[in-house]
């Protein structure tokens, strides 16, 4: 087994012969195996221990093998830290398991960092790698998905992927080597240990060499992949047109791919929409222009013949306020300076990016916001004609996305004074009996 072990840190290269190493030991066969091996190929090692906290004194006994393990047995730095786990779980409305893993992999990071560790080792094995694939299958899986857990990801390597968890015991046995067994991995009240404990024993009576056949299966499934992601980089090429705030997709040119729902979500998953949105814009290619789609941090917007995505703007429940006497107000994009001054010899700039309005007119306090359907407001230069802001933007040929940036301030009698950067309100012109001009100017924040 050691000589297999040596062979794969080399194949993979996994490790370089200088390299210092931080192992997650838990205690258990697994991890204590990895412990040994590491030793015998004479590599520099740390050893760290979580203590979870969720099995009592078992959870504490654990913690004290591990390190008499380091100290007295390899002589090994030793790091440990205790987590209160269930209240993570808790506050973050996680699984336990997931707020375990979390947990542990950012304080091996920290650990490692703070130590100068080239890489963290897990002692991940076959029997892992099976009941990772099970598991993606039956909660629903992409291609990455079938590769299991790869041996290297990042700085976290896992070098006894070639071996079956029969494997280890055995090996561990042949040297006598002490570890824990720790009683919550018999259980079945979680996922994992349902797939091992009763998936994993019937498939084994179908196919004895079950983990050798899944760790081959692996091995190809990961060339896929990779075939699968050069032919993706090639459609993005094809498909993704990028300017400084947008990405168009040309709608036709998608519909001509055989693949489209599989290609547009690996544009798309990103900028983090998942699957059930995408089917909703590919139902949406037959329906009018402006439909708009959102994720946690994009908008995508459907046009007459791009899909237009960019950084999601602010709801327009979303507003900020004005007060009287305020000098500048700021939001993502876009920094407003008020200041009063007054009419006697004042010109006015025949700018769009400035506003000059009658000061008396004006009630505070005001009110910045994104515009939203059904607003209207009296365009300056229109003889007082009412009109839609979204027929005011057909006018000014803007794009859809063009449109959900707008901004529109309106006084506190919920009057649209500026189309921001497009056209003041006439009920708020200057006039001969104006005094005082309320004059506001906009300055673009471009990042």
């Amino acid at each position: 087994m050691l000589e297999t072990f040596q062979k794969i840190l080399a194949e993979k290269c996994l490790l370089q012969k200088n390299d210092r190493i931080l192992l997650a030991v838990s205690g258990g066969v697994d991890s204590v195996v990895m412990c040994d091996l590491m030793e015998e190929a004479e590599i520099d090692f740390g050893i760290a221990h979580c203590n979870f906290q969720l099995r009592g004194r078992a959870s504490d006994e654990d913690e004290q093998f591990v390190q008499e393990l380091s100290v007295l047995r390899y002589g090994s730095p030793f790091f440990s830290t205790r987590f209160e786990t269930e209240e993570y779980a808790d506050l973050h409305k996680k699984s336990i398991q997931v707020a375990a893993r979390e947990l542990r992999y950012q304080w091996l990071e920290n650990i490692r960092q703070q130590n100068n560790y080239k890489f963290i080792a897990t002692a991940h094995h076959q029997n892992d790698v099976i009941e990772t694939i099970l598991y993606n299958l039956t909660k629903g899986t992409g291609i990455a998905g079938l590769h299991g857990i790869l041996p290297k990801n990042g700085k976290v390597i896992r070098p006894l992927l070639f071996a079956s968890k029969e494997q280890i015991v055995a090996y561990a046995n042949s040297k006598e080597l002490p570890f824990r067994e720790d009683a919550s991995n018999a259980e079945t009240k979680y996922t994992r240990n349902k797939i091992r404990h009763l998936v994993v024993p019937t498939l084994k009576e179908i196919n004895p060499s079950l983990e050798q056949t899944f760790y081959e299966n692996t091995q190809r499934f990961t060339e896929i992949e990779m075939i699968y992601q050069a032919g993706i980089k090639a459609y993005k090429k094809q498909l993704v047109q990028r300017n400084k705030h947008e990405i168009l997709i040309p709608i036709r040119k998608l519909q001509k791919v055989e693949a489209v729902r599989t290609v547009l979500y690996e544009i798309l998953k990103e900028y983090n929409f998942n699957n059930d949105q995408v089917d909703f814009i590919i139902r949406s290619f037959n329906s009018l222009s402006g439909k708009l789609f959102y994720s946690a941090t994009h908008q995508l917007i459907k046009g007459r013949k791009f899909l237009i995505l960019s950084e999601k703007t602010e709801k327009d429940t979303d507003f900020t306020l004005v007060l009287h006497g305020q000098k500048t107000v700021r939001k993502t994009d876009i920094e407003l300076s008020l200041e009063t001054v007054d009419n006697q010899a004042f010109e006015i700039p025949k700018v769009l990016d400035i506003a000059c309005l009658d000061a008396k007119k004006v009630v505070f306090p005001l009110f910045l916001r994104r515009w939203k359907k059904g607003d209207y407001f009296y365009p300056f230069g229109m003889g007082h004609k009412k009109k839609k802001v979204g027929r005011f933007f057909i006018d000014q040929k803007l794009s859809l996305n063009e449109k959900e940036r707008v901004w529109i301030l309106e006084d506190n009698k919920k009057r649209i004074i500026w189309v921001v950067g497009y056209r003041i309100d006439e009920r708020f012109r200057i006039t001969d009996k104006t005094k005082q001009i309320l004059k506001i100017e906009l300055r673009k924040i471009v990042d």
